[in-house]
This record gives C-alpha cells, structure tokens and sequence, in this order.
C-alpha cells in the first residue's frame, strides 16, 4: 500500500481501510487549516494503475497467512474482513462521477467483502455531482462521507474562505438524504472568534437541524503560525475566543441541536471529551460542558492548546 505525507482521517474510521486515491486538497484556501503544508503540490490523483496495485496487495493480504499474523500483531482488523474502505485524501469526492464510479468497481472486484466506501468531502464536491450520479455511486456503495462544514455561520464561512454558505450546506445534504447516502458534519469550535462564539454556534445548529448527519464531530480550532488565520490575527482582523468561550460555544450548540444525531469532541483538538446520543443525553452532555468551563481553568486549557504540535 502506498501512501502521501500525513494521512488524516476521522477516528470514527479507525476500522476502515485506508485507500490513498488522492492527495491533497482541491481547495486549499481555508485559513485556519495546515494540514496539507507539508505536500510539495495542492492536489494530485493517483494514478489508476497504483490504486489497483494496492487493492491487489490488500487482496492478496485477505489470503496471506502471514498478512493475517501482521494484522493481528498490529490490533488491525483481519484483511479478509474488510467491510469499509476509506479514501485517503482531503476531498476524493471531488474526483469526477467516472474515475469515483471505476475506483468503486475496482473496489468491489478485489475486495467483495466491502460493504461501504467512505472519505472526505466538500460541500462543493457533492454540488457538482448530478442526483443521478449520485444515486448511482450509493448503489457501489458510496455512504457515510465526512463533511467539512466546520460551521453554518454565514460570516465565518465568508471570513474563513470556505467556498460556500449556510444554504449550500443545507442543500447538499438534502440531496444526499436523497440518494440514500449518508454523512457525518464536522464542526470547529472558535471560528466566529472572540466574543461571537455563542452566536456562530447557535446560528449553526439552526442549519443543522434542516439536515440529517449521523455524527457531528466536534474540534476545537488551534491557530498555528503558518495558517493565514495567524496572519490575520497578527493584522487585528480577528482575535481568538477564549478557551473557555470555546467551551461555551460548544456547549450552544449541544443546547440548540434537535436533529437526532450522536455528537462527540472528536480529535486531540479537544481538552474536553464528550459524547452521547441527542437529544437524548443532552442533560449530561451539558451537565459535563458547565462543569468544564469554569473560567479558573482558562489557563491550564490554554497551556493545552498550547502544547499541540499539530491537530
């Protein structure tokens, strides 16, 4: 299997196996993000014939006694029971309806155990995509794609260069509810920056409450120095919310959800982990988020943010 700089994906893929199509983002403007600095390029597809290389190595590992050994020394799952594959990449969906439609046969003639096919995408990836397009990539087992959305906030969307707004969010998820094919929001806390967290993050549910992701995962937004947001910052353009509003902002939008979802603080981003079903277990939730935000306990949150070498 062949792999390009930091691969990145959901802990909620832990499972999946981990197929690079593509790497690098096909957007590469959102202020905040790093992740993919370290590539020498934006963006690149791999070529055909290395992505049906490695499915026939991860084939070959399914009947490989000493590759189901590995598995098992590693706590990975056995190779012939792979169920899910996960595109490696910021945004694979954004590969055009024909090339995700091939990659999607491939999958299915080396491993016809897989069940579902999984990856990053950009709201925009699913706009350019027609409804019969994606009806079909559902039908080869397209579903449970994570979304970026990182908020509905108009002003941030716009402020952060995301490419889209709150309507566009609403109206992708529309049509993916309609192809049967299911997603995952991803949500960061601390973009509206100082003073506006509150605001952004109830303005944000109500956005998310006309969609049907089956996980929110929520981060916490850390500001390195080579990200544009740092540039602006060092401007005065923006100022950075507190780590305990961070928390407040959080806790807005556990408070304002009623679509039915399970919501988590996903990632090493978070000091603060949380977890359960809304609505159901809103009250401990919250219960957990009050405790959390006490404002004696900025510094140490800070000191936390602080120490992390990288999301």
């Amino acid at each position: 299997m062949h792999y390009t700089g930091t691969i990145w994906r959901p802990p909620y893929e832990a499972g999946s196996l981990l197929l690079e199509v593509t790497a690098g983002c096909t957007w590469h403007r959102c202020k905040f993000c790093t992740l993919y600095d370290d590539l020498p390029f934006r963006f690149r597809m791999t070529p055909p014939e290395t992505v049906e290389a490695d499915l026939r190595e991860a084939q070959m590992m399914a009947h490989d006694p000493l590759g189901k050994l590995a598995a098992l020394l590693q706590g990975l799952p056995e190779p012939g029971g792979v169920r899910r594959v996960f595109l490696a990449g910021a945004n694979p969906f954004a590969l055009s309806f024909n090339k995700l439609r091939h990659i999607g046969k491939l999958i299915g003639q080396y491993l016809p155990a897989c069940k579902t096919i999984g990856c990053f995408a950009r709201v925009t990836d699913v706009a350019r995509k027609t409804d019969r397009e994606l009806g079909t990539l559902r039908d080869l087992g397209y579903t449970g794609l994570s979304l970026g959305v990182e908020t509905g906030y108009a002003p941030s969307l716009r402020f952060m260069d995301k490419g889209y707004g709150p309507e566009d969010i609403v109206e992708q998820a529309r049509r993916l509810d309609g192809a049967g094919i299911g997603y995952y929001f991803m949500y960061l806390a601390g973009l509206p920056g100082a003073g506006g967290g509150v605001r952004g993050a109830a303005a944000s549910a109500a956005v998310f409450n006309q969609t049907h992701p089956k996980i929110i995962g929520s981060s916490m937004l850390t500001v390195f120095p080579e990200s544009r947001l740092y540039q602006e910052m060092q401007a005065g353009n923006w100022t950075e919310e507190s780590e305990v509003e961070k928390l407040e902002e959080v806790r807005t939008l556990v408070e304002r959800l009623e679509t039915p979802v399970w919501f988590a603080t996903l990632g090493a981003s978070n000091a603060v982990v949380v977890q359960g079903d809304l609505p159901k277990d809103r009250s401990a939730l919250l219960a957990k988020l009050d405790a959390a935000r006490d404002p004696a306990r900025e510094q140490a949150l800070r000191q936390y943010r602080k120490s992390l070498p990288h999301l």
